[in-house]
């Protein structure tokens, strides 16, 4: 079975790098708002975990159905997926798909999507790939345990040299609803072409 974990920030603490553009407020509806569709997103797709940074990224997750975890001393995205990681193995996961939660276009196909694009049988990875950074906004792994958690700068390189090393096939999707992450103010301008060319 595979378990979706989504990895929320406390509501406050989200989307410090956008203050040039946005207000606090503005800030606050935005996490609220991406954070509610992350969560949605992986409920359609799977049984869901939320890694929470805090009561009220927990609270959004528990509303919705949610399963929840709430870190004791939130401690950056890597640590946040290894207790996901811990969680779901301990529910008896046999795979799990790690999930950003600042993705605007998140969809519960792109995540089924990510899930049935895994090597059939045996160890396997997918990623995600993040617009422009060379990020990565969604991980499958089977085992869960498959690889290591190197998210950040340049994460999807280094996803790919530790897939490579173990000898575990992976493979990186290039998907609109998973590629977009708010994480600058670019982001908002490129979310507001994208939603131009669709309307």
């Amino acid at each position: 079975m595979t378990w979706v974990i989504v990895l929320v920030k406390e509501i406050d603490a989200a989307k410090q790098r956008l203050a040039p553009a946005l207000a606090p407020e503005e800030r606050r509806r935005l996490a609220l708002a991406n954070a509610e569709r992350a969560v949605r997103a992986a409920l359609a797709a799977g049984p869901t975990l939320v890694v929470a940074g805090g009561e009220e990224a927990a609270a959004v997750a528990r509303r919705l159905g949610a399963e929840v975890v709430v870190e004791a001393a939130p401690g950056g995205q890597n640590q946040a997926a290894r207790t996901g990681i811990e969680a779901v193995r301990a529910r008896g996961a046999g795979a799990a798909l790690l999930l950003s939660s600042d993705l605007p276009l998140v969809t519960a196909e792109a995540l089924e999507t990510v899930i049935g694009a895994a090597a059939p049988g045996g160890p396997a990875a997918v990623a995600a790939a993040a617009a422009g950074r060379g990020g990565t906004n969604a991980l499958y792994l089977r085992p869960p345990d498959v690889i290591g958690l190197h998210f950040g700068d340049d994460s999807l390189a280094r996803f790919e040299h530790d897939a490579r090393e173990r000898g575990v096939p992976l493979t990186v999707l290039s998907l609109p609803e998973l590629a977009l992450d708010l994480d600058e103010p670019g982001d908002l301008q490129a979310l507001e072409r994208l939603r131009s060319r669709a309307g």
